[in-house]
């Protein structure tokens, strides 16, 4: 990376954090005015948001911003900080629906409320209890997202630009999400299927509508630089929820803030797992049963797994398409309706979301 490009998005990065800060100092202190009780709420949200995260999501938006010509103002930057609260919302969600016991390295949201519950000797079933939470919670940050754009401070008119495609992204995650789940209940896998969930549950969500969207703050981008856009959004999107998913599988914890093979626990049926399926023999698949989807599978286990998804050739498979994708989408980048002043920064930002360490 450049020192003159790094130093951009660490800029980008730093501003975001800042109206993030402040608008989560300014929610906590609505909230303790409703409640004393809701202190629990206003500090693990303010947690949840604030210690961790890449914010890779306004950053695309800031790229979409540069590639329109334009160039970010303070309106601006509230606009696409509330990209991270979308992504709050869908974090708390997913690892609620996913039974993960933790993200980033802490306990996860349902579970933070579940020992609250149990260390203050409360009334009722504490999983029951960090499960409500984790719903309202997640909800709270999804309705905060949209206050956080229409109280940026951007014109109206340029609201309104933006507001179709900030609905379309929510209403393409729920799509995606439930996709997920559904996909859990399937008697067989399916790549095609596990593809499209990738698609639909992050790749869009995480590049190409944060680059539409900033597109649409800096400009009536054209018709033409939205296609460039989602030439270069919709293969990285793609690439990132396979890197993701090789994550799951064989990512450091330390790294990943999540134990090893957490996916494999979880028996999340994603690509990776549907090309090792297509690979496994009968007597493979006998074996692969006895421990995907098991909570309580140990590491001798989640070895056993990751050497059927190695031996079947599915992981090196998936590494080529994460290759193939970046390269699709860093070829996207020469469109000539994408200003130049984006360009450095679109190239940077797929080595980022692609490259993350193992």
């Amino acid at each position: 990376m450049s020192s003159a490009t790094k130093s951009e998005l660490q800029e980008t990065r730093d501003c975001v954090e800042i109206e993030l800060t402040q608008f989560m100092r300014d929610q906590s202190a609505y909230l303790l005015s409703i409640s004393p009780e809701l202190q629990p709420v206003s500090s693990a949200l303010s947690s949840f948001l604030l210690d961790s995260g890449k914010r890779l999501r306004p950053l695309f938006a800031y790229a979409g911003i540069k590639s329109a010509g334009g160039s970010l103002t303070p309106a601006t930057t509230k606009a696409i900080s509330c990209l991270e609260l979308l992504q709050a919302c869908a974090l708390i969600h997913d690892d609620l629906m996913d039974g993960s016991d933790t993200r980033r390295g802490k306990p996860s949201i349902h579970r933070h409320f579940e020992s609250i519950h149990v260390q203050d000797a409360l009334e009722g079933f504490a999983p029951a209890y960090g499960l409500a939470s984790a719903v309202l919670l997640g909800d709270l940050a999804l309705v905060w997202s949209n206050q956080l754009l229409n109280t940026s401070g951007i014109s109206a008119h340029e609201l309104r630009r933006v507001m179709p495609i900030f609905d379309e992204m929510r209403v393409e995650l729920m799509a995606g999400q439930f996709l997920d789940i559904h996909e859990q209940t399937q008697k067989n896998t399916d790549l095609d299927r596990s593809m499209k969930i990738a698609r639909y549950k992050s790749g869009k969500y995480t590049i190409e509508r944060p680059l539409h969207m900033g597109a649409l703050l800096a400009a009536d981008a054209s018709p033409a630089l939205l296609t460039a856009l989602s030439d270069y959004g919709l293969p990285l999107g793609e690439a990132f929820q396979f890197r993701d998913d090789l994550l799951g599988v064989f990512g450091d914890p330390s790294v990943t803030g999540k134990p090893a093979g957490d996916d494999l626990r979880e028996g999340k049926r994603t690509a990776l797992i549907a090309m090792t399926d297509a690979k496994c023999t009968d007597a493979m698949k006998a074996e692969s049963r006895k421990y995907f989807g098991k909570n309580d599978i140990d590491d001798k286990g989640v070895a056993i797994l990751q050497e059927m998804i190695v031996s079947t050739g599915a992981k090196a498979a998936l590494e080529t398409m994460i290759d193939e994708l970046t390269s699709k989408a860093l070829k996207a980048i020469e469109n000539p309706a994408i200003d130049i002043a984006g360009r450095d920064l679109l190239n940077e930002l797929a080595l980022i979301a692609t490259k993350r360490s193992m």
